[in-house]
């Protein structure tokens, strides 16, 4: 199920890509451009960082969803697919990390 909303949420920002401003609120952000919705996706980042920061639990699964909600918006907004992140995460997989972050 957690894949599958991922999705769900992906083919609703597409389809909002063409709906009315009016008619929604991805849509309305979409109408604003590319910069409004990377902004949403800067403020939600923050709001995540300051949810972790005090420890309620509660809000930190709160912020999170909006981030990866307007993730997926961004994501959308260049035709990049949940599960082309999914796959990236996936490969990542048996790799220690160490050795790619020491750039």
């Amino acid at each position: 199920m957690s894949e599958e909303i991922l999705r769900k949420i992906y083919s609703v920002a597409q389809e909002r890509k063409k709906a009315d401003p009016e008619s929604s609120y991805v849509a309305k952000l979409y109408s604003k451009g590319e910069d409004k919705v990377l902004e949403k996706v800067g403020e939600e980042a923050i709001e995540v960082i300051l949810a972790v920061k005090t420890g309620d639990r509660g809000q930190i699964i709160y912020e999170t969803a909006d981030l990866w909600f307007h993730s997926i918006l961004a994501l959308a907004l260049k035709d990049v697919t949940v599960d082309d992140v999914l796959n990236e995460l996936s490969g990542r997989f048996g790799k220690t990390g160490i050795r790619e972050k020491k750039d």
